[in-house]
C-alpha cells in the first residue's frame, strides 16, 4: 500500500510521515530540514511510512508542534520528556501536556501539585481547566520529548528509531544560543541529555526524579518539593525575561 491510498487517519493520529506536512517555526527550519535530509531522517520517514502501511496507530497528529510553537529564538526554558502519551487522543506534540478534555495523567497532576505547593498558585494554574500546556509553549517553554511519535499502547515504541538524533540536535542548538536558559531534567533519561548543555553558558541546569507517581517522592531527589518553578522564575527574572 503506498502512501497515496492510506485510508483517512482520524484527526488525533498521525495520517502519514511526510514532514512537509509538519510546519515549524522559522528558527527550527534549516536545523528540521537538515535533520529530514540526511540518512538518520531519511531512515525514520521509512519506519513510520512501513509502521503506517502496517496498520499502526501513532501518536500525535503533527510530531514537531513543539517546534511550530515556541521557535527558536524564544526559547527560555526546557522541559524535556521521554515520548508522547500512548493513549488515544491524549498527546498533542508537547512533552507533559494533553489534548483539551482529556483526563489529567498521573504525572502531569504532580507537576500541577508541585506548582501549587512552590508558587502559591490555584490548580490547575490556567484561566481554562485541562492540562494543555499550549500556553507555556506561547510563552517560550519549550516543552520537548526526546523521541517525538509513539504507538498506541506501547511506550517508548519508536525510541532508537532517529528522533533522538534531531532532539538532541535541538537541545544542543538551544544550548548554544548563548541566552541563560533554564533546562528542567526530570528522570534518568532527560538528565542523560545534560552532556548537550555547555557549563559555562550561564544556564540553569535543574534535576530531580521524574514526576510520574513511582519515583515523584522517592530519593535520591523527589519531584515533589523539588523547587524549580520557583527558582526559574527567579532566574528568568534576574534575567530581564
Amino acid at each position: 500500500m503506498t502512501a497515496a491510498f492510506l485510508p483517512q487517519s482520524p484527526p488525533d493520529q498521525l495520517s502519514g510521515a511526510q514532514p512537509a506536512a509538519w510546519p515549524v517555526a522559522p528558527g527550527w527550519q534549516p536545523l528540521v530540514a537538515q535533520f529530514f535530509a540526511g540518512s538518520a531522517g531519511q531512515s525514520l520517514q521509512n519506519f513510520l511510512q512501513q509502521r503506517l502501511e502496517a496498520g499502526a496507530v501513532i501518536f500525535p497528529p503533527r510530531p514537531l508542534r513543539a517546534l511550530e510553537l515556541t521557535d527558536a529564538p524564544a526559547v527560555r526554558v526546557v522541559i524535556l520528556g521521554q515520548d508522547p502519551y500512548h493513549g488515544r487522543g491524549q498527546a498533542e506534540g508537547l512533552s507533559f501536556s494533553v489534548a483539551p478534555g482529556v483526563r489529567l495523567p498521573p504525572s502531569l497532576q504532580n507537576i500541577f501539585k508541585e506548582i501549587q505547593r512552590d508558587l502559591g498558585v490555584p490548580f490547575p494554574p490556567f484561566p481554562q481547566p485541562g492540562g494543555s500546556l499550549v500556553k507555556w509553549a506561547q510563552s517560550g517553554v519549550l516543552l520537548l520529548n526526546t523521541c517525538l511519535t509513539v504507538e498506541e499502547g506501547q511506550p517508548a515504541s519508536h525510541a532508537g528509531k532517529g528522533w533522538e538524533v534531531l532532539t538532541d540536535a535541538i537541545i544542543a542548538h538551544v544550548a548554544q544560543q548563548g541566552r541563560p536558559t533554564v533546562f528542567m531534567l526530570w528522570g534518568s533519561h532527560a538528565q542523560s541529555k545534560r552532556r548537550l548543555i555547555p557549563g559555562d553558558r550561564g544556564h540553569l541546569v535543574l534535576t530531580s526524579n521524574h514526576p510520574s507517581p513511582l519515583s515523584a517522592l522517592r530519593p535520591p531527589v523527589p519531584f515533589i518539593g523539588n523547587g524549580h518553578f520557583s527558582a526559574a522564575r527567579a532566574f528568568r527574572q534576574q534575567h530581564g525575561y
